[in-house]
């Protein structure tokens, strides 16, 4: 036992108190010691732990007077990495089979650190026992490495994987689990915390819920099973092991459900399967209401009257939104979502305030007895014949657009007209004219659209603004921008159509001018609309994309689908509104025009501000047609081998395609089937690559068409109809020598004469000529002297071209001029030669008579080898290379045939 002397330490600064007292301290056994202060019984425990480190740093002083001295245990003396790192610390290193012999040395007269590869056994309890200092193999390193001293921490550590994580458990019911890893982080370098504090980085458990897993969620801990030490103490040998690595920590996080058992109640039947999936992902298993072991029950609050009944009185009973919440946040408090709260809400909620608060029955009824009473009162919406209002709008559609409309969110239209009627009873006249209603309409639904915006921006968009400037953010800036970036504009131009409209209403008189509210606002709608119209599938699948790939994303969409602002509608349906908002307004000031006489001075602007709102949608149209044309550049430039760059232009527009066979030989070859491109000033001509060759040539490339020429349209003399053939046309080109190009259109889809009608006009319009019909003449298959036969259907012409193909790439693949020396080495010295001996001959003389059979053409064997051939064997004649028939050969045109054009 190591003896100390009476000690005085002044503890009185170091405990916060103003005066200064003074402590006793006596060591007099092992586990025992005294002090005396007169302090408040509160503070007690505090100043005995202060003590008791006060204490254990005046013995670690004492003990470092001692020498001390490194032993290798078993294997560990036997590594030379250890080894190594045991000899920088310069201390005397020792080895020992077991530690015991060295353990029963004389601890006073030598401080020695253990190192262990085992932290189990019988050596390892007996040193750990004596409550000597054990180290592993990588802790020696580490310290080695780092360049620090060995330390007197009393506890073993084999590696400091967990250096600087501050751990806290919860759930853990099981002793000999819990004391497991307590020890397994002790000897990781990690510390462990009773009660979570600002210090706690790590909470360890194995089910979500609880005071603690609340609070590790509030403040952004992470929460991890206990499978995160044993996975860690797995990786102990390794020295870069970091147990707080991400890609380490992730796998071991705790899910938002996990050890829940959770029923879900009342849902559609898609609605149920797809709560059950999130739920399964996120590591919750699902119940019936009866299983005893159910821990929740999610609601769904419009469509069940009544609280269910589970058989686990301690069951949650809740909402949905409680589910949405838990997965966005990670934790969402029972206590704020039950039902049985929610019931009793709207129970005692007065009737004009609760509607969207009920269930979908109580809201139909509510919508009967609403509509019965508008209907008696004789408010515009129950008068005359609303053609035009927004349920009616939903059954538009416009074909070939995306103006499709749908009808507005129940709770904004019944809530603007509940507020509207007091203000119109007092400002209308007694007698409301049909034109009034009419307007009425109109204002009504402005005020729906902008609540819809509103609801969009505010609900929506600012809130994931705000989370993206965090450190969690749902979405990122950019994909913020794609889904909202063309909505703000809309949202300003309909406001402030909205205040003058109130304007309106407010000091309602027979004359006043509707229309002008459009004309002066017929800019802003050009502006605004077309870029948000054009990019509005771009939007939508990029708001697919995160709905599906997020999962927390797809909460905070339920979350507010649920609220009364969104109607029960998702963020899709609500951005869909602006596309379908025109149409509506073009009908609702129809209905005005045709309650406004003619003497009415809005007569007119009526109809201009029709022909205003006419204007904006074909200025949609056409812009949406301009930016689909460039996006089509953009796709043939990417799918063209070869393409020039200068064929993307702003000042170009993408018109048609056409896919043909070539007739002629002067681009590719007579039946290489190619595609023309016909853009607003030029045609661009490709080649379709053959599947067979282009991967044997370049298995890599992605590109399917290969570049030939791109011809100007200003090049064009005439467009020439084969009259004898349904499908067969020229271009005539100038030039120094004119040129001919025929084509067969092979695209049964295109109709000839439609198409070179098309090719005529945009030549025409191209050059500033008013005579296309000029440009378009009729010639014959002979006139032209061009073979019209079909040259895709004949199998044996596609064989011929098959053979004339590969004859010419085997020639070029063994060209004695472009063959390397080597190869022609190799190949002269193991051809024969068909001449008979050519000893006599020189080299280049050799050269110059060898032919392979590969390079010989066909067209070319000479009579003597004919003759052989003729009077050789019937087996041998049928091997012998025909040649192909006129129609698969390259024909060659009379020059004097342009001439004649």
């Amino acid at each position: 036992m190591l003896h100390l002397p009476l000690v005085q330490f002044n503890f009185g600064n170091h405990l916060g108190k103003k005066s200064s007292k003074v402590v006793t301290v006596q060591r007099q056994s092992a586990s025992y010691f005294t002090y005396a202060a007169d302090e408040e019984v509160k503070q007690a425990k505090l100043r005995q732990a202060a003590l008791c480190q006060v204490y254990e740093d005046f013995t670690e002083m004492s003990i470092t007077t001692l020498p001390a001295r490194i032993c290798l245990v078993g294997g560990v003396g036997q590594d030379a990495d250890t080894l190594l790192a045991a000899e920088s610390f310069g201390l005397p290193i020792v080895t020992s089979d077991t530690g015991l012999d060295i353990l029963g040395e004389s601890s006073s007269d030598w401080r020695t650190f253990y190192v262990l590869d085992d932290f189990e056994g019988a050596s390892f309890e007996a040193i750990h026992k004596q409550k000597e200092c054990i180290l592993g193999p990588p802790a020696l390193k580490y310290a080695a490495e780092m360049k620090q001293t060995l330390g007197q921490n009393s506890r073993p550590i084999y590696n400091y994987a967990m250096r600087g994580v501050v751990t806290c458990f919860t759930g853990i019911r099981k002793k000999d689990e819990l004391t497991k890893l307590v020890n397994l982080i002790h000897s990781m370098g990690g510390c462990i915390k009773k009660d979570l504090n600002t210090k706690t980085t790590h909470l360890i458990c194995n089910h979500s819920g609880g005071e603690k897993y609340q609070y590790a969620k509030t403040f952004r801990l992470t929460v991890v099973r206990p499978a995160w030490v044993f996975a860690a103490w797995a990786d102990r040998n390794s020295l870069e092991f970091d147990a707080t690595q991400e890609n380490f920590t992730k796998t071991h996080r705790l899910k938002a459900f996990e050890g829940q058992k959770i029923c879900f109640f009342g849902f559609p039947v898609e609605e149920h399967q797809h709560m059950v999936d999130v739920l399964l992902e996120n590591g919750g298993v699902c119940a019936e209401l009866d299983d005893p072991e159910c821990s929740h029950v999610v609601v769904d609050e419009h469509t069940t009257l009544t609280k269910p009944e589970p058989k686990n009185n301690h069951t949650h009973i809740l909402k949905s939104d409680w589910f949405w919440y838990t997965i966005q946040n990670g934790y969402a408090n029972e206590m704020d979502y039950l039902f049985g709260d929610y019931l009793d809400s709207i129970t005692n909620t007065p009737n004009t305030d609760r509607r969207d608060s009920l269930p979908i029955s109580f809201n139909k009824r509510k919508r009967k007895r609403f509509s019965q009473r508008i209907q008696l009162e004789g408010t515009p919406l129950g008068s005359g014949k609303r053609r035009s209002s927004v349920s009616d709008a939903g059954l538009l559609s416009v074909s070939n657009s995306l103006f499709d409309c749908t009808t507005s969110p129940d709770k904004l239209e019944s809530d603007k007209l509940l507020h509207a009627e007091p203000e119109a009873s007092d400002a209308t006249p007694a007698k409301k004219s049909m034109r009034f209603n009419h307007f009425m309409d109109f204002y009504t639904t402005e005020s729906n659209y902008v609540g819809i915006l509103d609801t969009i921006l505010n609900l929506f968009k600012n809130k994931l603004e705000e989370l993206a400037e965090t450190n969690d953010p749902l979405l990122n800036k950019s994909e913020i921008k794609t889904i909202f970036g063309n909505f703000l504009p809309i949202h300003e131009v309909h406001q402030s159509m909205l205040e003058h409209l109130r304007k309106l209403h407010a000091n309602w008189r027979e004359d006043c001018l509707i229309g002008d509210i459009i004309i002066q606002h017929r800019d802003e709608l050009i502006k605004a609309y077309p870029p948000y119209v054009n990019f509005f599938e771009q939007m939508k699948e990029q708001l697919q994309y995160c709905d599906r790939e997020y999962p927390r994303f797809h909460a905070f969409l339920k979350i507010n689908q649920t609220k009364p602002e969104c109607g029960r509608q998702g963020l899709q349906d609500l951005m869909i509104r602006p596309v379908q908002r025109l149409p509506s307004i073009s009908l609702l000031l129809n209905d005005i025009l045709k309650h406004t006489t003619s003497g009415n001075a809005d007569h007119g602007r009526l109809e201009e501000a029709l022909k205003a709102i006419k204007q904006v949608t074909l200025h949609i149209n056409e812009d949406k047609r301009r930016t689909e044309s460039r996006m089509a550049i953009f796709d043939i430039f990417n799918d063209i081998e070869g393409c020039p760059a200068h064929l993307v232009s702003s000042n170009r527009s993408f018109i048609l395609k056409c896919e043909v066979n070539e007739l002629s030989d002067s681009l590719s070859g007579r039946g290489d089937s190619l595609v023309l491109y016909l853009f607003s000033d030029s045609i661009e001509l490709c080649k379709r690559r053959s599947k067979g060759f282009n991967t044997a040539k370049s298995p890599s490339t992605a590109k399917t068409h290969k570049h030939l020429k791109l011809i100007s349209l200003n090049t064009i003399r005439l467009v020439i109809d084969i009259s004898d053939s349904p499908r067969a046309f020229g271009l005539l080109l100038r030039g120094d020598k004119e040129k001919l190009y025929t084509f067969t259109i092979s695209d049964e889809e295109t109709d000839k004469s439609v198409y070179v009608k098309k090719l005529c006009n945009q030549i025409a319009a191209h050059t500033c000529r008013t005579d296309a019909d000029k440009l378009l003449i009729c010639r014959t298959s002979q006139e032209l002297e061009v073979d019209i036969s079909d040259v895709n259907v004949s199998t044996l012409s596609k064989a011929f071209k098959l053979a004339a193909k590969t004859r010419l790439k085997v020639g070029r693949a063994f060209s004695f001029n472009k063959t390397p020396n080597k190869l022609k080495r190799a190949v002269s010295t193991m051809m024969t030669s068909p001449f008979g001996s050519t000893n006599s001959l020189t080299p280049a003389s050799q050269l110059a008579q060898m032919r392979l059979a590969s390079c010989t053409n066909i067209n070319e064997v000479d009579d003597e080898d004919c003759a052989s051939m003729r009077s050789s064997s019937p087996s041998t004649q049928s091997e012998m290379l025909v040649v192909p028939p006129l129609s698969v050969q390259p024909t060659r045109k009379n020059k004097a045939v342009v001439g004649r054009i």
